[in-house]
């Protein structure tokens, strides 16, 4: 019989002031981390502390920002008008208090939730406040998001606001900042902000020529033309084309560097491949295929709405549609609901009228775009001819059905709100063979992962045509379960992880896999979708223990912890890895490597390194990073 648990009034429970936070920390600012991803946490602290200050800079006030970081803290000092003195408490400890609810403070800023501040204060191990205003300063010190110290007193800083960090180990366990993220953070800073200094460690970025700026700076290619640079009223755009393959936008709202897009970048694809396609219709009667004006686009978009409605705490995909949305409350107490144009209409007619003006006014632009369309739609079709070919074989052979088990929500599925985000979870396992893809099929969640088995080494795609490439059987089921042969948009997966052995072979399909990805679909990578599985080398157990390590320094650890009587078991393959045991690799306890790829890397010299000749440098680099199956071997206690 079940056991029967009171429910009575001592059930209820209220949260005191940020202790929410720091009970759900995944609510407020997803990922926590150790500071080796630029997604994980501690990132979203300094983040919102430093949007802060740029929302002031934003509001006119303050030119210059002072930021300070080492491995384990962070000091933003900015000079705006500063928090009012009878408020700093509140702005930082008490959930939805801000001065960002309506628009008379901040028009056009990224933080409008009132979270910001209280979520750095709540999973910091001490936190500290100043606000300083006319001569005077209020300040406030808190450790884990409780009050130790406040008070006012006579300042001679000028204006702004001092906040000091230092996030909590217990919940970022053995963290440490790094400094390429937060430098990488400040250039984007600067780009979105022309005219803002921010100060990084004794370092100033500063931005005269905005998106521009970005583009021309993080170019891994060289441009088909110059950079086309459209500034109009709370939009900016850039544009360009390269040769290599897939689309390179970089979006941003409000100075937030949107990674997952949004309905602005939306609007951009889709106002800019509308605009050329009407544009060599009547110019050279062409009528060119949306995919073709977008193959090999390389641009970036930024906005500025007011109350930016964003998916998820972290801010990284914009939700809004309208420009503005105001709920105005009439003096005899009705409401008039007021709504802006969509953002797509507005960044529509913004291209529309400004990218148009400029072909006719740089005419030698045209026919160096129209050869670039023109060569992008004659290998598309191309490509399609073969694509097609190779699936009806492949129905025929019914070789689909089985090298791909489903799961039954997708990524692109329209949701119910109940089972939204179950679409973030989706993931689409690459293993090799038989044996591994059998292992985690049993083990997988099946409505969330799927799993795509690949029959031996895919082809070498790095120095082979497109067309080659088309004809490989392997690769052309792999999009065609990805779903990604039209458009990225329809992507079925959130979360494409190469799963593959921990041995010579394997290492090499992983590398395979990842080249094709990288030349053909970088989109894929850049927005974070791209992953390589974790999975463990050894099993170390006694009579009463079982430990399994991902390297020999876990295994060295768990040898000695366990003492006696210890069995080391060396995996080489996942089928050698029992379903049962497999479950733990595959949920919650997942450990994942993001592939990266930042936007000013040359995927052509990554490849060449990786994929072309083999090279002294190549071999010295092999040397010092590869360790021998010997070495793996050598189990001695």
């Amino acid at each position: 019989m079940a056991e029967v648990i009171n429910y009575t009034d001592d059930n209820i429970k209220t949260l005191e002031g940020v202790e929410h936070i720091r009970r759900r920390p995944g609510m407020y600012i997803g990922r926590l981390g150790n500071g080796d991803d630029l997604g994980d946490g501690i990132y979203v602290l300094l983040k919102e502390v430093v949007d802060n200050s740029i929302d002031e800079f934003s509001a006119g006030f303050g030119k210059q920002i002072q930021i300070t970081v080492d491995e384990k803290s962070a000091t933003v000092r900015d000079f705006g008008r500063g928090i009012p003195l009878n408020s700093v408490v509140k702005a930082v400890s008490v959930l939805n208090t801000g001065g960002k609810y309506d628009t008379k403070g901040y028009k056009k800023s990224v933080g409008l939730n009132g979270v910001g501040l209280k979520a750095v204060n709540a999973l910091s191990t001490h936190f500290y406040v100043e606000a300083f205003r006319d001569g005077m300063s209020s300040y406030a010190e808190f450790r884990e998001g409780k009050l130790i110290d406040s008070g006012q007193r006579p300042a001679k800083e000028k204006n702004g606001t001092l906040v000091k960090f230092i996030p909590d180990e217990h919940l970022f366990v053995g963290y440490s900042f790094r400094m390429e993220f937060i430098e990488s953070m400040m250039k984007n800073y600067s780009y979105l902000k022309k005219g803002l200094a921010l100060n990084f460690n004794g370092t100033t970025y500063k931005s005269e020529n905005g998106l521009l700026d970005l583009i021309k700076d993080n170019m891994s290619e060289t441009p088909l033309y110059e950079p086309i640079h459209l500034v109009g009223e709370d939009v900016e755009i850039v544009l360009t084309h390269g040769n290599s393959y897939g689309e390179n936008i970089s979006s941003f709202v409000n100075g937030q560097n949107t990674r997952d897009g949004g309905t602005h970048l939306a609007a951009m694809r889709e106002a800019v491949s509308k605009t050329l396609k009407e544009f060599y219709k009547t110019f050279a009667k062409k009528d060119f295929a949306p995919e073709d004006i977008r193959q090999g686009i390389i641009g970036a978009i930024s906005i500025q709405i007011q109350e930016p409605n964003f998916e998820g705490q972290t801010k990284t995909k914009l939700g809004s549609t309208y420009m503005w949305e105001t709920d105005i409350e009439n003096e005899d107490g009705s409401h008039t609901y007021d709504q802006g144009p969509t953002i797509r209409s507005f960044v529509n007619d913004f291209v529309k009228t400004n990218l148009d003006n400029y072909l006719h006014m740089h005419k030698e632009i045209i026919p160096v775009l129209q050869e670039k369309i023109t060569a992008s739609e004659q290998e598309r079709k191309e490509i399609s001819t073969i694509q097609k070919k190779t699936k009806e074989r492949n129905k025929r052979t019914n070789i689909y059905n089985r090298k791909l088990r489903d799961c039954k929500i997708h990524y692109n599925d329209k949701l119910p709100a109940a089972k939204k985000e179950l679409a973030d979870y989706t993931s689409i396992f690459i293993t090799e063979g038989d044996s591994a893809s059998g292992t985690i099929t049993k083990a997988r969640q099946a409505e969330t992962q799927a799993v795509f088995s690949l029959r031996g080494k895919p082809i070498n795609c790095y120095k082979e045509s497109r067309k080659k490439v088309a004809e490989n059987e392997e690769l052309n089921l792999l999009i065609n379960a990805l779903g990604v042969e039209d458009d990225m948009e329809n992507l079925r997966y959130n979360k494409i992880i190469v799963a593959t052995d921990a041995d010579d072979d394997g290492m090499h399909i992983r590398m395979l896999v990842l080249t094709f990805f990288m030349k053909y679909y970088p989109d894929l990578i850049r927005r974070g979708h791209v992953h390589i599985l974790q999975t463990p080398l050894f099993r170390v157990k006694n009579k009463k223990d079982i430990r399994y390590c991902f390297s020999i320094e876990e295994k060295e650890k768990a040898v000695k912890e366990l003492k006696t009587g210890v069995e080391i078991t060396r995996f080489k393959g996942l089928g050698e890895i029992s379903s049962t045991e497999f479950v733990d690799f595959i949920g919650e306890n997942m450990r994942l490597d993001r592939v990266k790829l930042s936007d000013e890397e040359s995927i052509a010299e990554i490849m060449e390194f990786y994929m072309g000749d083999n090279t002294i440098d190549r071999q010295n680099f092999i040397r010092q990073h590869l360790r021998s199956e010997e070495e793996l071997e050598d189990v001695n206690i």
